[in-house]
């Protein structure tokens, strides 16, 4: 490095505050991944934009802290200076103060956490196991005229739902067992009273109901034993736990879950004001159509009256028909008559082809006519034969050894063993032959042989 006037660098890569804070911001935001901290929030400040800043210390140490408005609205309790609390941050810096700080993802008061898993391993296990198929659920009725709630005689969710029943459907009975839903013993109670419930056999649906709270309150409705209870219920179950944003595994297992103690009761009941407008709907429109129908028969009844005919006119039609009818069957009779006439002629025909007289007449035909092609293939097979004699007796002449004797040839043969001579060197000298001519043949004896030609 060179150095200038005071020790300056001259070629130097300088950095200003905001390049430095921004690749420190880069760095630290790439280097660590979002990590778990446990510690007491102090410096609570909420402005009115949403988001809170604090700062989270413990024996030794503190780091500021942001919480975003996107990030906040998902938080379900009330942070508050002292609390103890566990986050998931990122690790960030400000780049306006170069102040290092922890973005915050997700904040739960301490010790929430542990049961927060335990809630997750409950539900995926029971979910593995089908508990929460849609394909158990009982269908819940829409206008149960007993409803059974299991709750806190005491709390404020039977006040909510007692309100509301009474409100929209208070021709139901409303049957109450009592339970606690807080605290360690509330889950058995719970479970026992469901049975109870269901072996009673006294209402059509169950309300399990209880008023917000945080996790731990809550948690007697987080319990395996009351989730399998609560689906080996045989009676339609209905939850309204918490507010809207609680989940617990046994809304998850129930047949319906409600978001509210209020809307369980919703679902179990209908509005008697809507019930009287649909009433006041369904008398209307049957009014409508008995009158309809009224009208109609009416106008049916006139056009029945329009359609009898006048006596008279009955008569009249009546004799018609029977002329008509008269008509037919004389036109029937009569084709009949020409149908029988058609066949006797027809018979009388046959009968006369087979007339002894006639059959002979049509055999002497029959005779002559044979006769005359009998005749015909004579002479057409004596012409043919003569024909191909002819033919033969040409082929024969052609190849006959006579035809060869006419041209003045002969026939040697030994008069011994009539053996036909074909050379000079066959024969002996002293040997009879004989010479055939074609008029007759003649024997000579061999007094010499030349054997050349």
């Amino acid at each position: 490095m060179q150095s200038g006037p005071g020790n300056t660098p001259t070629n130097a890569d300088i950095y200003n505050v905001t390049r430095l804070n921004r690749e420190v911001r880069a760095v630290l935001e790439g280097s660590f991944p979002a990590v778990w901290v446990q510690a007491e929030i102090s410096n609570l400040a909420q402005p009115a934009s949403g988001h809170i800043y604090f700062t989270l210390k413990d024996e030794y140490s503190q780091v500021r802290c942001a919480m975003f408005r996107n990030r906040r609205q998902f938080l379900k309790f009330a942070p508050e200076n002292g609390m103890l609390v566990l986050v998931r941050a990122n690790v960030s810096l400000y780049e306006n103060r170069g102040d290092f700080q922890l973005i915050i993802e997700h904040m739960e008061p301490a010790g929430v956490g542990a049961l927060q898993r335990a809630f997750e391993e409950l539900k995926q296990r029971l979910l593995k196991e089908g508990l929460f198929d849609e394909i158990h659920k009982k269908p819940v009725p829409h206008m149960a005229s007993r409803i059974g709630v299991i709750t806190s005689p005491a709390g404020a969710a039977i006040r909510d739902i007692l309100n509301i029943l009474r409100r929209r459907f208070p021709s139901a009975e409303v049957i109450i067992y009592p339970t606690a839903v807080q605290g360690e013993k509330s889950a058995d109670e719970i479970c026992r009273m469901v049975k109870a419930a269901e072996s009673r056999n006294e209402c059509e649906v169950l309300i399990l109901a209880r008023g917000g709270g945080s996790l731990e309150d809550l948690w007697a409705f987080n319990n395996e034993k009351l989730a399998r209870v609560i689906f080996d219920c045989t009676l339609p179950v209905v939850t309204g736990i918490g507010h809207e944003i609680d989940y617990t595994i046994a809304d998850f297992v129930a047949d319906q879950r409600a978001p509210t103690p209020s809307a369980a009761a919703e679902l179990v009941s209908p509005d008697q004001r809507q019930l009287n407008n649909d009433f006041q709907q369904y008398r209307k429109k049957l009014l409508q159509r008995i009158q309809h129908i009224v009208q109609d028969r009416r106008q049916h009844l006139r056009y029945l009256e329009q359609c009898i005919p006048h006596p008279l006119r009955t008569i009249q039609m009546i004799s018609q028909q029977v002329d008509s009818y008269a008509m037919q069957v004389l036109h029937a009779l009569r084709n009949r008559l020409d149908k029988r006439a058609k066949e006797v002629a027809d018979l009388k025909f046959r009968l006369g082809s087979y007339n002894p007289v006639h059959q002979l007449k049509m055999n002497m035909a029959h005779c002559q006519e044979l006769r005359q092609r009998l005749s015909r293939a004579c002479r057409q097979s004596l012409t043919q034969q003569g024909s191909y004699l002819s033919s033969l007796s040409r082929a024969l002449n052609t190849v006959s050894p006579l035809s060869t004797l006419k041209r003045g040839y002969s026939i040697v043969s030994r008069v011994d063993d009539k053996a036909i001579i074909h050379a000079a060197s066959e024969l002996k000298a002293g040997e009879l032959i004989n010479t055939r001519l074609a008029q007759g043949h003649v024997h000579s004896r061999i007094e010499k042989i030349f054997k050349n030609d």
